[in-house]
């Protein structure tokens, strides 16, 4: 009856050490799996961060190309129109508008101004201008 007994106990013995093993090894596979998996969403999260700064930074250069090249055109419709008969007055009279335009604004707003000009003479604003124009004569935009 002990020699029984004594089996009994061993094979409850190996039992239990299996059963620890088998728990440990489980937990520890548990643990690699978690972390495997914290791992993987990190990647994730920094790939998605990567891209999304890749996309933002497209999407305002291409904003800078669209604006430079409606730059671009703007300037070499105004050089066309400067070119045509009656292009240089259309000119003046626009300059002469935006400049009664920006001082009526800016009396409005109260704001302090320092100009280097003749605020009474329109006329020499306008000429300057036009002189400006005429000074790039050739330089007419390209692209």
């Amino acid at each position: 009856h002990d020699v029984l007994s004594a089996m009994e106990k061993q094979m409850r013995a190996e039992r239990e050490k299996r059963a620890t093993v088998l728990t440990s090894e489980g937990e520890r596979d548990a643990q690699i799996n978690r972390a495997e998996g914290e791992k993987q969403r990190l990647i994730k999260e920094s790939e998605a961060k990567r891209q999304q700064q890749i996309n933002e930074a497209e999407g305002e250069a291409e904003a800078i190309l669209a604006v430079a090249q409606a730059t671009a055109e703007g300037l070499r419709q105004v050089a066309t129109a400067l070119d045509a008969p009656g292009g240089t007055e259309a000119m003046r009279l626009r300059v002469a508008e935006q400049y009664v335009s920006e001082f009526g604004r800016l009396a409005k707003a109260g704001n302090t101004l320092v100009l280097p000009a003749n605020l009474s003479d329109v006329g020499s604003m306008i000429a300057l201008a036009t002189n400006l124009v005429k000074d790039r004569g050739g330089e007419r935009p390209t692209g």
